[in-house]
């Protein structure tokens, strides 16, 4: 039973990566119209995108703190125990929610058909090069398409 309180929030913490890709879109976009200008890829690298928040510290907490409560035969070291358990749970929580949503992305810099420069970071899917002829698309989140007219 311990086993499955301690595997269990990790398991949450896997699914907890967000969806960067391009190809991608929420039910809240269906139907809206984005604001969009065409562009060329002046420069394309790859970056590491991190999707950390305080779930993975606060499960790892939680469960540190029952496990180390567990430990002590008094009351005095059940407290001691909790403490202990629930700064190291946290730390370790913390570290493995970090690992568990690190991603992999890209990070655009496309010259606008009016000339100016933006930098746009989604996933890596589809990949675009240099001189690739893109639509920026405005909005939250972001992101960049394949330009269907070249």
């Amino acid at each position: 039973m311990k086993r499955l309180f301690v595997i269990a929030p990790l398991l949450v913490l896997v699914g907890c990566a967000q969806n960067i890709s391009p190809n991608s879109y929420s039910v809240g976009s269906v139907g809206m119209v984005n604001r969009t200008i065409a562009g060329t890829v002046i420069s394309a690298r790859g970056v590491d995108i991190s999707g950390t928040s305080a779930l993975g510290g606060t499960a790892g907490a939680a469960v540190g703190a029952t496990a180390g409560s567990a430990l002590g035969g008094g009351v005095r070291s059940n407290i001691v125990g909790a403490v202990g358990g629930a700064v190291i749970g946290g730390i370790a929580g913390a570290a493995i929610e970090s690992s568990a949503t690190k991603q992999t992305g890209m990070e655009y810099v496309v010259e606008t058909e009016n000339g100016n420069l933006m930098i746009i970071v989604q996933g890596k899917d589809p990949l675009f090069t240099q001189g690739s002829k893109v639509l920026v698309l405005y909005g939250n989140p972001s992101r960049i398409i394949t330009d269907p007219r070249h």
